[in-house]
C-alpha cells in the first residue's frame, strides 16, 4: 500500500495597493504574484473606473466602473491574473482605491 501525504498550500498575504484617486488616470499598482484571492475596495463616494493592462501599459481595458464604496472579492482558485499585470484607476479627487490580495508561497 502507497502513503499519499497532502501538503497545504500556504497562502500569503501580499502588500496592499492603495492610492488616492485625482480626476486623472492613477496607477493602483502591479501584481508582484499570480492572486489567488482579490479585494477592489473603492474608499471614496463616487464612481471610480478600474482599468487593466496585461502588457506594461501600453494597452488599458477599462475593465469595471466602481460605484462609490462598493467593494468586490475575486476567488481565483483556478484562474487568475497574471504577475505585471497593472491597475489603474480614474475617479473624482475625493478618497482612495485599494488593490489587497492573497497568493500562494510555492
Amino acid at each position: 500500500m502507497t502513503t499519499v501525504y497532502i501538503y497545504p498550500q500556504q497562502m500569503l498575504p501580499a502588500p496592499e495597493q492603495i492610492v488616492a484617486m485625482t480626476g486623472s488616470l492613477a496607477i493602483i499598482g502591479t501584481l508582484d504574484y499570480i492572486p489567488v484571492k482579490l479585494i477592489f475596495d473603492n474608499q471614496s463616494t463616487t464612481s471610480v473606473v478600474l482599468s487593466i493592462s496585461l502588457d506594461g501599459g501600453e494597452t488599458l481595458i477599462a475593465w469595471k466602473t466602481f460605484s462609490g464604496g462598493e467593494t468586490l472579492i475575486l476567488d481565483d482558485d483556478i484562474y487568475s491574473f497574471p504577475v505585471g499585470t497593472i491597475f489603474y484607476g480614474t475617479g473624482d479627487a475625493n478618497g482612495n482605491f485599494s488593490i489587497s490580495y492573497t497568493y500562494i508561497n510555492l
